[in-house]
């Protein structure tokens, strides 16, 4: 897996390239925690590249999502590849992330304040989402 950053107006843009998996997931989740993230900023993970997500890569995802609440940041996930969204939406996580077609819409998009306002109620920044646990449950 290689990780490519860019930094965006609304704040740092990850581009995923490879395999997002239990060998992997560890590079995604130190690099997200050397992020530094400001209130207000949106963190892009551009998944358009991502070629194999596990649970760990989810959970990888999930962390970054927690990272980006704890700075009262918000999170895209953009370009997520259909079997990788097939396992979100399995797991109700389609309604945890705002999810873009592609980096630039991810980037352009109005940030939601609120869960009311956010699609299905999702947490809005600062309320943070639980770690996937390893039995499943």
């Amino acid at each position: 897996m290689k990780i490519a950053a860019r930094d965006a107006l609304t704040g740092p843009v990850l581009e995923i390239v490879g395999d997002l998996d239990y060998g992997t997931a560890h590079e995604l989740r130190e690099r997200v925690a050397r992020t530094t993230l400001r209130a207000g900023q949106r963190l892009v993970l551009d998944l358009s590249r991502l070629e194999f997500c596990d649970s760990s890569g989810i959970t990888a995802l999930i962390a970054a999502r927690n990272h980006a609440a704890a700075a009262r940041a918000d999170v895209a996930l953009a370009g997520v590849p259909d079997n990788t969204l097939r396992i979100l939406r399995i797991v109700g996580l389609d309604q945890v992330f705002a999810l873009h077609p592609d980096a630039q819409s991810a980037i352009e998009a109005v940030p939601h304040s609120d869960t009311a306002a956010r699609p299905g109620g999702s947490p809005a920044p600062g309320e943070a989402v639980p770690d996937a646990r390893r039995d499943g449950t």
